[in-house]
């Protein structure tokens, strides 16, 4: 049975921290399908599937209960390299949870409620952006991407640095 929070769409109600850590926990299954093989990746990789867009994962820090990564599109241009959305993953493994840092997806203009005792702000915030993480998360798997490390492999230039560097 699916969880009712989890299937409900975004801001339809308030969430609690609970419901959070069953979205880390959601996550967390969704990219280890992704990347089953997370301990084996030393360097970026690409998945190439035909009729979509290359998705290149880098492993920033990896320790024996967390590993960061870097999650993202490289959209070539005449200015360079855009990573979109340029995601930053912290992967929590004894606790079996993964949660969304940071990105850099274009954001819609929205009115900014005040703060009420009831509603946490940086809840919701969180809420927001792992809830865009497991929708990204369930796009990439169902296009067939997939990470593993006999099939990854790397790219012939690092989008990360060349997008350092422009």
């Amino acid at each position: 049975m699916r969880h009712p929070v989890l299937s409900a769409p975004l801001g339809t109600e308030a969430h609690n921290l609970a419901d959070l850590i069953d979205l880390y926990e959601s996550n967390y299954v969704r990219l280890m399908s992704l990347v089953p093989e997370l301990a084996q990746i030393k360097q970026t990789v690409v998945s190439r599937v035909a009729g979509a867009q290359d998705l290149y994962l880098t492993v920033s820090e990896n320790f024996r209960y967390t590993t960061s990564l870097r999650l993202t599109y490289a959209f070539r241009d005449g200015d360079g390299i855009s990573l979109e959305p340029h995601a930053r993953i912290c992967v929590y493994h004894d606790a079996r949870a993964v949660e969304l840092v940071s990105h850099c997806r274009r954001r819609r203009s929205r009115k900014v409620n005040p703060w009420q005792r009831v509603r946490m702000p940086d809840l919701e915030r969180r809420w927001e952006m792992n809830w865009f993480l497991r929708k990204w998360l369930r796009f990439c798997t169902h296009q067939g991407h997939l990470f593993l490390a006999c099939m990854s492999e790397a790219p012939a230039s690092d989008p990360f640095v060349e997008a350092r560097s422009a």
